[in-house]
């Protein structure tokens, strides 16, 4: 299966203990469920070994249950366009999912990623 897949390809990328790990969409092919046990695996795994993550995904409801830092791009050019600080604490599970926090925080990047959809060229980006 592909969520057996991935997690055969996270085990094989986790064998030397890096201190970064860099994943490109990895959960993108999934249905939903498979993708949720993965989010919960992946949080689990970093919660052992405390690596650093830097997780691409065009999911906003992912990228908030999974991260402490949502970077938003625009593209034409290709630019970080915000930044969203995700204060909620760890562990995350399915009360997180289903909480009014999770909610407003997934509205707070869904408008910012709207809002970089339709920006024009030129960085909105501070730096903070």
């Amino acid at each position: 299966s592909g969520g057996m897949k991935m997690r055969v390809s996270i085990a094989r990328a986790m064998v030397t203990k890096p201190r970064v790990l860099l994943m490109d969409e990895p959960f993108a092919a999934l249905d939903e469920i498979t993708r949720f046990k993965l989010n919960n695996d992946l949080l689990e795994l970093w919660q052992d070994e405390r690596f650093t993550v830097v997780f691409v995904t065009h999911s906003v409801f992912e990228s908030v249950f999974l991260s402490n830092r949502v970077v938003v791009m625009a593209a034409r050019p290709g630019r970080v366009f915000d930044e969203l600080a995700i204060e909620a604490s760890y562990p995350r599970d399915e009360a997180f999912r289903t909480s009014p926090d999770y909610a407003a925080l997934c509205r707070q990047a869904s408008d910012v990623l709207v809002k970089a959809i339709n920006s024009t060229a030129g960085a909105h980006y501070d730096g903070h």
